[in-house]
């Protein structure tokens, strides 16, 4: 069996904040345009409530996007550091 080993090093974090970045921008226009269709509906409807429910959603997951960037962040960082550690004391 193949063992592999999946390593970060600094030059990646760029990539991942730019997918955040890419994401968070897809998102605020996904809910720009909900918000235009639930203009368009009667209030109190069936297809407004649920416009509601979307946008509730999808404002939920981007309030998590500065978690996720932090989370990748520190963890690309000590993988660097334990690896530098491991190899200068090995």
């Amino acid at each position: 069996m193949e063992k592999k080993v999946a390593e970060f090093d600094i030059k990646d974090i760029l990539p991942i904040v730019l997918v955040i970045v890419v994401a968070g921008i897809g998102a605020a226009f996904g809910l720009q345009v909900t918000g235009d269709i639930k203009a368009d509906m009667d209030a109190g409807s069936l297809e407004a409530n649920a416009t509601t429910d979307a946008m509730t959603g999808v404002a939920n997951i981007t309030s998590k996007f500065g978690i996720i960037g932090s989370v990748v962040a520190a963890a690309i960082i000590l993988g660097i550091l334990v690896r530098y550690l491991y190899n200068m004391f090995a």
